[in-house]
C-alpha cells in the first residue's frame, strides 16, 4: 500500500493533537485513581481500533490487520514496561500526584529519541550496507552481556552509585527534590 505524503502528515498532525490533549488534560497533577486510569485507557484502545478500522476501510484488510496485529504485539509488549516504571519511579522517589507528568514526559523523550534513532540508522544502513553487521553485533553483544549478568545474579547499581547518573549530576546541576511540575529550576 503506497501513502501519500499528505496521509502522513495528517497521521502525525493527529497524533501531535492526541498528545498535546494528554498533555492539557493531565496538566494539574493529581493522584490518578484506577478508575481514571481504566477510563483513558479504554478511550485510547477506542481510539486505536477506530484508527485500525478507517485503515481497513481506507486501505483493505491487508494493512487494517497489519495495524492490529502490530497494536496488539505493543499494547502486550508495554507490560512489562509497567513494572519498569514502577521501578524507575519508586528507586527515585517520584511523588504520586507528579507520576503521571513524569511518565508522558518519559513517553514523549522516548518517542523523539526512537525516532531520530531510527532515520540515523536507515540512513546510515542505506548509504553503509556494512554497518548492518556492526549494529547487529552489537545488538548480540548487548544480548550476550543480559545473559552473563542473569547468570552471575545480576547486581543491580543503586541509582546513587551508577556512573552514568553521577556524571550527568555534576554536569548539569540536578535538583535532588521536586520542584512541582517544573523540569528545568
Amino acid at each position: 500500500m503506497n501513502v501519500s505524503l499528505s496521509v502522513w502528515l495528517l497521521t502525525v498532525a493527529g497524533l501531535c493533537v492526541l498528545v498535546a490533549a494528554d498533555l492539557f488534560i493531565g496538566r494539574k497533577p493529581h493522584d490518578v485513581s484506577i478508575r481514571e486510569a481504566g477510563i483513558w485507557t479504554a478511550v485510547w484502545v477506542i481510539l486505536a481500533c477506530l484508527f485500525g478500522v478507517g485503515l481497513i476501510l481506507v486501505g483493505g484488510g491487508g494493512p487494517g490487520g497489519e495495524f492490529f496485529a502490530g497494536y496488539i504485539t505493543e499494547k502486550s509488549l508495554s507490560v512489562d514496561n509497567l513494572f519498569v516504571f514502577v521501578l524507575i519511579m519508586a528507586k527515585f522517589a517520584v511523588p504520586s500526584q507528579y507520576q503521571q507528568r513524569v511518565l508522558m514526559v518519559g513517553v514523549i523523550v522516548a518517542l523523539v529519541l526512537r525516532a531520530a534513532f531510527i532515520a540515523a540508522g536507515a540512513a546510515i544502513i542505506s548509504a553503509f550496507s556494512w554497518v548492518f553487521y556492526i549494529f547487529g553485533a552489537f545488538l548480540i553483544w548487548t544480548a550476550w552481556k543480559l545473559i552473563q549478568d542473569a547468570r552471575k545474579g545480576g547486581h543491580d547499581e543503586e541509582y546513587e552509585e551508577n556512573k552514568l547518573l553521577k556524571s550527568i549530576e555534576r554536569r548539569f546541576g540536578v535538583a535532588d527534590r521536586y520542584h512541582g511540575t517544573k523540569l528545568w529550576v
